[in-house]
């Protein structure tokens, strides 16, 4: 599903965030990346969006080297992939139904696949009753579920969650980690960029760690000492 050889990505100042990466991520699977400020996970993050492209080696996901992704190309490989931020990144002036349905509309879902939709990714993140509520009307935990939602709005089939417990208290980290899980058990393979040691603790799945652009760790379990 995911695979990363050799990869290599400097800037024009002479930092290299990442120094020969390798990696790979079977669909299906669940992975915690881990790692300091600074250590490469935000830039790995990128490359996978294709938002940055590699200084040398390859990435590919689900069959496309994205190097070899044209400027047109991008916008439609980006649908196979859902991101959950830590900021949520909701319109505030927009419902909720609307935050979810916006992302159907611009790629062009029909009117009558949207009203079908969106109630039922609503009722999957336990917030059927908050379709016509404004972000602001949210808890943040709430806010983080409209993002899941809206991450799925179109059936990517990877899920990307860059810090998606950071602003929101603990019982709710939970709770969004334990949808997270349920989304993975339907088939979506998930990456969870996060710095919370009790949740990597408590979950105990795959887990890689960055180090100075450096995978240090790559096992199944806890955070690392």
């Amino acid at each position: 599903m995911i695979d990363l050889e050799h990869v290599v990505m400097s800037y024009p100042n002479g930092t290299v965030a990442l120094n020969d990466v390798s990696l790979h991520v079977d669909e299906g699977e669940f992975v915690f990346v881990v790692g300091a400020s600074g250590a490469g996970k935000s830039t790995l993050m990128k490359l996978l969006l294709r938002e940055e492209k590699v200084t040398s080696g390859r990435i590919t996901i689900d069959g496309n080297d994205l190097s070899k992704l044209n400027y047109f190309q991008v916008p439609y490989f980006r649908r196979k992939i859902g991101v959950v931020y830590q900021d949520f990144r909701l319109f505030p002036k927009k419902k909720v139904y609307e935050n979810v349905s916006f992302a159907m509309q611009i790629v062009g879902v029909s009117g009558k696949k949207i009203k079908t939709r969106v109630p039922a990714l609503l009722n999957t993140v336990g917030l059927g009753d908050k379709l016509n509520s404004f972000p602001h009307e949210l808890s943040g935990g709430e806010q983080q579920r409209v993002a899941l939602a809206r991450a799925l709005a179109n059936n990517p089939k990877i899920i990307v969650a860059d810090e998606p417990t950071g602003n929101i208290d603990p019982k709710m980290s939970f709770e969004i980690m334990d949808l997270l899980l349920k989304i993975n058990g339907l088939g979506k393979t998930v990456l969870v960029v996060t710095h919370d040691q009790n949740l990597v603790d408590y979950y105990r799945q795959r887990v890689i760690k960055i180090e100075h652009g450096h995978i240090v760790e790559d096992r199944v379990g806890g955070m690392f000492e």
